[in-house]
């Protein structure tokens, strides 16, 4: 069955053409991909889709009554509402049910004439139309997204946790279209992979927009590729497009290369033909311009050739020494040391709201540890890229944001880059260079965010969730040039294929300040803390280097450790067990509310316990 078709749409802005004459359907059961680069027009064309925004010509036609809900990347909430407001008002009339009974609840009514007789009524209301089961549905997604109290004010949140409000909207509600623009952005790594899982498993009829190749390979059925204005559809996960369209590119180079040489021959003939056209060399001429346009396709991103040349970096680099830092009482950083060497690379992993950022403020000078040292060699040059991305006066065009820098830049020793070429390398072809910053989207003033750091040849690359906002294109490019970099990286980030492709050890954030160490990449790591739950023995092999790996004295666990580690095993064992049950207490009707917030309590907990176990079944494990 087709939800949505769309025949022949165009959509403009000004002299930029975004896309003309784009067909496609969307049927049930599809789980479809719509990746492009930044600034191709992916949301505007998700907001076309989702009604928000007419096309400038063309057709859509919807299936009768089709339920669409869509998750955007800047959710908008009315001033004043509360979570539970946000998560059930939304017009249907299970929410507006359940916002009624707790609304009589809470307002103290029970105590009124007739407070006895509207309970009644409200119950078996609640009953007959299973309402009790869909807020135990919308306890479990709160729980599992980590949102906060029901009562609190939307917009005294985090933007991250009023995206993840939105996000589990939209989960709960039954849709028969759910539109997805950048779900996994603010969500941290256990919340990826539960949605990842979800959505997977469920029948749901997708259309994403999402950066996390992961989570596209896992969940998509299908791809929208939109590249300069057309758009290529195919079947299969992202592995199987990446194929696909490799061999696409080979095509086209091909053909490219073919009218290339043509055009040259056809180029000379334009030069000797008179004026005067015949019929037969009009047909030719406009042969011409064609072929003109199908040479030109042969194209390619020049940044991942570019090697900028990186300050020296001097034997002293960096040394935390038992380093703690708290706020408002809590523990966030404890007792944390480790000495930074030579092309160090290290991922750092940890919830929401745990501390990474704070270590890497800590680390760059921008905030001090309440206890501890933190000794940076004299050679050091950070370049720290935040989260919160550019900061400058958005009325400036693109060009001088980068000349404000320097007017050029070394980039190997042996040759200087403009600033209009470095440009020309990140993807700001002529006309953007000109652009005011404002006009640029999301995705392009993070990239121009990106340059302005790498322009100051840091030897210490610091880069927090580098990856929100990039198209899939761009984070390619980005990790082609991190592996040819030669100073010290270290990187937080959601994903998960960004950490595998380039750090060699993490640091976990494993709560109450405990941060530990771990040789690998973050897949390993997960793995690791699957087969320490299943009990199941492991192998660890090291990825340091020859020259990193220290001597290792222990060769046996002492007798306390050796019971420690027979214990875990049996605590483990209990602890999933527990899971399972109360896992599947969220999911059975019947409950209060007060047991399902006790259950929904103990179920965190447990979490957390198997997380902090098994690692530490993990370590007794390589003695053993």
């Amino acid at each position: 069955m087709i939800y949505f078709q769309a025949e022949n749409i165009s959509k403009s802005f000004g002299d930029k053409v975004l896309y003309d004459g784009l067909s496609f359907s969307i049927t049930q059961g599809d789980k479809i991909a719509l990746i492009a680069g930044n600034g191709a027009g992916k949301t505007t064309l998700m907001n076309i889709i989702a009604g928000i925004e007419p096309s400038d010509s063309g057709v859509c036609t919807y299936k009768n009554e089709l339920r669409i809900a869509y998750l955007r990347q800047e959710p908008v909430f009315e001033p004043g509402t509360t979570v539970s407001e946000a998560l059930l008002h939304t017009g249907s009339e299970i929410n507006s049910l359940i916002t009624e009974y707790h609304d009589f609840m809470n307002d103290g009514q029970i105590d009124t004439p007739g407070g006895q007789k509207k309970l009644q009524y409200l119950v078996e209301r609640m009953d007959s139309s299973h309402a009790w089961d869909y807020e135990q549905r919308v306890r479990q997604v709160v729980t599992l997204l980590n949102i906060g109290d029901f009562h609190d004010k939307v917009e005294q949140l985090s933007g991250g946790q009023q995206k993840r409000i939105e996000l589990a909207r939209i989960l709960l509600e039954d849709a028969d279209l759910v539109l997805l623009d950048e779900p996994t952005n603010h969500l941290d790594l256990d919340m990826i992979e539960w949605m990842e899982d979800n959505l997977s498993r469920k029948k749901t009829t997708l259309l994403i927009v999402t950066h996390d190749r992961y989570f596209l390979d896992a969940v998509c059925n299908g791809i929208f590729e939109l590249d300069h204005g057309k758009l290529y559809q195919h079947k299969g996960n992202y592995t199987y497009f990446l194929g696909k369209k490799q061999e696409r590119l080979e095509t086209m180079k091909a053909s490219s290369d073919r009218a290339v040489n043509l055009l040259r021959k056809e180029t000379e003939w334009m030069r000797r033909t008179p004026m005067a056209r015949t019929t037969k060399s009009k047909a030719r001429i406009d042969a011409y311009f064609d072929l003109q346009e199908k040479a030109g396709l042969q194209r390619e991103s020049a940044m991942d050739q570019i090697s900028m040349q990186m300050s020296r970096l001097g034997k002293k680099i960096l040394e935390l020494e038992h380093i703690s830092k708290q706020f408002g009482g809590i523990g966030y950083i404890g007792d944390f040391s480790y000495v930074f060497k030579r092309g160090d690379r290290i991922g750092i992993a940890g919830p929401n709201g745990c501390g990474k950022t704070t270590l890497l403020n800590i680390i760059t000078g921008k905030l001090q540890p309440d206890k501890g040292t933190v000794v940076t060699g004299e050679t050091i040059r950070f370049g720290y890229y935040r989260q919160e991305g550019l900061r400058v006066d958005e009325s400036k065009r693109v060009l001088d944001v980068v000349t404000d820098i320097a007017e050029s830049i070394d980039m190997d020793g042996r040759r200087r880059l403009s600033a209009s070429q470095l440009l020309h390398h990140f993807n700001f072809n002529h006309a953007m260079q000109y652009d005011w910053v404002y006009k640029l989207s999301g995705g392009e003033k993070r990239r121009l965010y990106l340059l302005t750091i790498l322009m100051k040849n840091p030897n210490f690359l610091i880069l927090d969730e580098p990856t929100n906002d990039f198209d899939i294109e761009t984070l390619n490019i980005l990790e082609a040039f991190l592996a040819n970099y030669n100073g010290c990286l270290l990187v937080v980030t959601h994903d998960r294929y960004f950490l595998d492709n380039l750090v060699e050890q993490l640091f976990v954030f494993e709560g109450n300040g405990k941060i530990r160490g771990y040789v690998g990449n973050y897949s390993a790591y997960r793995a690791g803390l699957k087969k320490a739950a299943m009990k199941l023995p492991q192998t660890r092999v090291s990825s340091e280097r020859p020259d990193r790996v220290q001597a290792r004295e222990k060769v046996k666990l002492s007798y306390k450790e050796q019971k420690e580690y027979e214990t875990l095993e049996k605590e483990i064992e209990a602890l999933e067990a527990e899971k399972e049950t109360l896992l599947n207490d969220l999911n059975r009707a019947g409950m209060s509310a007060e047991e399902l917030i006790q259950v929904s309590e103990r179920y965190r907990q447990v979490e957390a316990d198997l997380e902090i176990k098994g690692d530490r079944w993990l370590e007794l494990s390589e003695w053993v």
